[in-house]
């Protein structure tokens, strides 16, 4: 079985024992895949999206360092949620919940915090999926809109918060005192003007 074109799927109502004997295939090797809803998915991205991704890490990382209270991951690092499988594009799990993390496979714990950047070849079912998924296991999501230049914060039992421009996204919950400017996210080349 071999996905024909990324995102799609040759067969719906795989079981995860199945999805996760698909992913361990050699020649799955070097795919981004997540099981959602039944179905196997690979999630290609594209440099923008990635870069974004790669900067939000960054910030992460940079806060993480003065305040060594959990983990970072990317693209990767899978999770398993609410008995799927996924691969937010940049996820926090605090040490509290997880002393360490998993050393291979999805890791067994959802993690605090997930961000998920959407590019042009994400299906919108299997976003609204995913956020309905990671909210119902306690998950923060932030869904990054590229071509707005707006963030979505989704939080369980309440409103969406829509952030753009200078605007800062704040997780006192999660990450105290971390700050970060939604401009600073959207990296635009020095020639694009």
């Amino acid at each position: 079985m071999v996905l024909e074109q990324p995102g799609i799927v040759t067969h719906k109502g795989y079981t995860v024992e199945e999805f996760e004997r698909f992913a361990d295939l050699p020649e799955n090797a070097d795919k981004l895949l997540e099981y959602i809803g039944g179905e196997i998915v690979e999630v290609p991205s594209n440099p923008y999206c990635s870069q974004i991704a790669a900067a939000i890490i960054g910030f992460l990382f940079m806060y993480l360092r003065q305040n060594p209270i959990g983990h970072v991951t990317g693209e990767a690092g899978g999770y398993m949620i609410a008995g799927e499988r996924y691969a937010p594009d940049v996820a926090f799990i605090s040490k509290n919940k997880q002393a360490q993390l998993a050393r291979s496979g999805y890791n067994p714990v959802p993690p605090d915090l997930a961000f998920e950047v959407i590019s042009p070849t994400d299906n919108e079912r299997f976003v609204i999926t995913k956020v309905t998924n990671y909210l119902y296991v306690g998950v923060v999501v932030v869904v990054v809109y590229p071509q707005e230049k707006t963030v979505a914060v989704h939080r369980v039992g309440q409103k969406v918060e829509m952030l753009e421009g200078d605007a800062i996204l704040t997780l006192p919950d999660i990450l105290p005192g971390f700050s970060l400017a939604i401009k600073d996210i959207f990296i635009e080349d020095a020639d694009a003007s």
